[in-house]
């Protein structure tokens, strides 16, 4: 059985790359930092594949904030806190919500140890520990699709169109898998101009671009598109849509490279059941590790790998004999390394 003919597995190959060999056919003297991510995008648009491209000194500095993501809320609040004490209402900008969410805000943001407050009176002052950096540069969408069935490639155009018209991202691609025709058979799609499409190979990496993408105008206002007309070729009916505003736009960029900074590509261990006895990481040229399950003799999917498994057994009490419950059985070891090797992503930590 061919292992890449689905898009999970395609996918994990899919980030591999990008985190060894972003951005294609790169300059030498490329200075820029890259972190890859997984599944992330906004209520209306998820993007199987996220490239950030950061700058090095900024990245470091957004180490001081931590691991974990900082929502809209605490962004709202360490962006904007002073250098010197200050009443919070004073310093930070009307959020357009009550008042004691911003407390609540304050309040998380102290006990994770990246806010300084203090009490005056009945009012809470605040002062930032650190400025917080300028650290991304320009966000890549890319979706994966290994087989462009006519199917396939008709619901995709819809959603890179939607891409293009909202232009949250600095560019979309496409990564299908490379056939080694002379013309790659994804040119021949009905995909808009704008869309950059990479032809890979998931066994081994080597990667081409068929076709280079267009940069995307997110410093403009974007075009939400709400409805499409589907009354087939005749319907003749208008779509409706709306726009977005640039500054709109600018916060969503931020908090989704965030959630991206947070989890990574190799999180997909958390929408799964490590903790099951045919559960596995094998390893594909030393570095990458990719799930398989010894029930089904396959890399499974993250919707297959759950509680309502028929194959599903809990590990043997015996697994967990070292250690346990503190260190816990290969379940916890495999969360173990995958958060390891997701750390020293994350430079400055």
């Amino acid at each position: 059985m061919d292992r890449y003919a689905s898009e999970f597995p395609f996918e994990l190959r899919t980030c591999r790359w990008a985190e060894r060999a972003w951005p294609p056919e790169a300059a030498a003297s490329d200075d820029r930092a890259f972190l890859v991510a997984r599944q992330l995008g906004t209520k209306r648009r998820r993007w199987d594949t996220i490239v950030l491209e950061c700058d090095p000194g900024a990245l470091r500095e957004r180490a001081k904030f931590g691991l974990e993501r900082l929502d809209s809320d605490l962004l709202h609040v360490v962006r904007n806190a002073p250098a010197e004490w200050s009443y919070y209402r004073d310093c930070l900008p009307h959020p357009g919500y009550p008042w004691r969410y911003v407390r609540e805000a304050i309040h998380r943001a102290d006990d994770r140890g990246i806010l300084e407050t203090r009490r005056a009176g009945n009012r809470i002052e605040i002062r930032r520990k650190w400025p917080y950096p300028d650290w991304l540069e320009r966000i890549v969408a890319i979706e994966n699709k290994p087989d462009l069935d006519r199917s396939a490639a008709r619901v995709l155009g819809a959603q890179l169109e939607y891409d293009v018209a909202m232009g949250l991202a600095d560019e979309v691609w496409v990564a299908t898998r490379t056939t080694g025709d002379r013309v790659e058979p994804a040119l021949f799609e009905d995909l808009p101009v704008e869309a950059g499409i990479l032809a890979l190979d998931p066994e081994t990496l080597a990667a081409e671009v068929a076709w280079y993408p267009r940069s995307l105008a997110v410093d403009e206002p974007g075009t939400r598109i709400l409805e499409r007309p589907e009354g087939g070729e005749r319907d003749g009916s208008a779509a409706r849509f709306e726009y977005v505003d640039p500054d709109e736009k600018a916060e969503t960029r931020l908090e989704i490279a965030e959630r991206a900074y947070e989890r990574g590509w190799r999180s997909f261990v958390d929408t799964m059941r490590p903790d099951c006895r045919y559960f596995e990481l094998r390893a594909r040229e030393g570095a990458h590790l990719e799930p398989y399950c010894a029930a089904k003799e396959r890399c499974q999917t993250a919707a297959e790998c759950s509680g309502g498994c028929s194959a599903f057994e809990p590990e043997p009490p015996v697994w967990r004999t070292n250690g346990w419950p503190i260190e816990g059985g290969p379940g916890k070891r495999t969360r173990k390394l995958l958060e390891a090797r997701r750390r020293r992503q994350r430079p400055g930590l």
